[in-house]
């Protein structure tokens, strides 16, 4: 009866520790998590939406594992304007969530607070929007996938400068980092093509009124206005600029795509006709990748919405994760993944793209484009391509 008692026992056991063997790569199978900080309220609430949108679009194509192991997306909305609490979600994120990559950041402030958090942590960190140069100088696990202002606005001041429409311009920049970055590189750009500067103005980025900026415009009469406004203000600025009649005046707008940002165009109305801006997509692009982008993304979200460039930065940037994970393995460190983010080049719906391995940014073509009616709709239509654009810094 014993021996019996002890064999049943012993077989228990068995079972016991064979089952835990077999439960034990699932319970290690965590999940591979992404941190998403993006602004999904406030002024710049458009950004996280294209963001957000883009990066659950990547998921439905592409599934939710990568190499047997699953992806998940933890969003939370930072609001836009305050550096402090992105951070703070940042540090929730890693430590309490213990995300694998943080991704997102919808402005050069928010972008810079959260870079200590990776560093700290080791943690790759995916800047889909941001587009200040000095960005990735911030943090060596810092990757870009979306621009920097001086590379779209370098060959705006260059094609500016050899339309012999232009001779003078004046600069019109919100106050902040990549304002700062847009100003900069268009005045060097367009003064050694021979132009000249009349003057440049600064507007603050919270709560800003054009209307006292655009008279001095007026009545300075350039025959150009350089314009750099984030994603969000640029449908108040072309009210604005139409009120105070400055196309009747003999005054050409251009900018960076911003100002024309695709999600906004259609609410803008005629006034954004003419308009020429820089930038490294727009939902006209003719390819079939972008053909097949644009429809996929209006069916999501049940024609609500155009994509813009804020969304291929988060599409990309979802495309650069699934990429590095698959190549360094499931169970890759953020210093493995990172490696693996390095040199990487995929074709985009915005064209060819890849991350410089030195620098860690994104190299890209940029488009000069023109604001003009197609089937009945306002787009950004290309008409030159600069190609490989690598930012130029400042």
């Amino acid at each position: 009866m014993k021996h019996l008692i002890k064999t049943v026992l012993a077989s228990a056991c068995l079972a016991t520790a064979a089952a835990s063997l077999v439960a034990a790569p699932a319970a290690a199978a965590e999940p591979f998590k992404i941190g998403l900080i993006v602004p999904m309220t406030g002024p710049f609430a458009s950004t996280g939406k294209q963001i957000d949108t883009a990066v659950k679009l990547y998921m439905q194509q592409h599934g939710d594992m990568v190499d047997g192991r699953k992806i998940e997306v933890i969003l939370r909305d930072d609001g836009g304007l305050a550096p402090e609490t992105t951070k703070r979600i940042a540090q929730e994120m890693v430590v309490q969530d213990k995300v694998n990559v943080l991704a997102g950041f919808g402005l050069t402030p928010l972008a810079f607070a959260a870079a200590p958090v990776a560093t700290q942590a080791k943690v790759p960190m995916v800047v889909m929007a941001a587009a200040t140069s000095s960005i990735v100088k911030k943090s060596p696990y810092i990757v870009r996938t979306s621009q920097t202002l001086p590379q779209v606005t370098a060959p705006l001041g260059d094609w500016a400068a050899k339309n012999p429409k232009i001779k003078t311009a004046i600069t019109l920049i919100t106050d902040y980092g990549p304002g700062h970055d847009a100003e900069k590189v268009f005045i060097k750009h367009f003064t050694d093509g021979g132009g000249k500067i009349l003057e440049s103005i600064r507007v603050p980025l919270q709560n800003p009124d054009f209307g006292p900026f655009l008279q001095r415009v007026r009545d300075a009469k350039p025959n150009a206005v350089f314009v750099f406004v984030p994603s969000g203000p640029g449908s108040a600025l072309m009210k604005q600029f139409a009120e105070k009649h400055l196309t009747d005046a003999g005054i050409q707008l251009i900018g960076t795509g911003d100002v024309l940002d695709d999600d906004l165009l259609p609410s803008m109305g005629n006034e954004a006709l003419g308009v020429i801006t820089s930038q490294h997509y727009s939902a006209a692009h003719k390819s079939p990748e972008n053909k097949a982008y644009v429809a996929a993304f209006e069916k999501l979200t049940n024609n609500k919405m155009r994509p813009n460039f804020m969304s291929v930065g988060g599409y990309d940037g979802m495309h650069l994760i699934y990429a590095a994970l698959k190549k360094a393995g499931p169970d890759a460190t953020g210093d493995q993944l990172l490696a693996a983010m390095k040199g990487m080049s995929w074709t985009s719906p915005r064209g060819p793209v890849s991350i410089d391995p030195e620098t860690r940014d994104i190299v890209q073509n940029i488009y000069i484009r023109k604001a003009e009616k197609v089937d009945g709709q306002i787009y950004n239509v290309e008409f030159e391509t600069i190609p490989n654009v690598k930012d130029p810094g400042v």
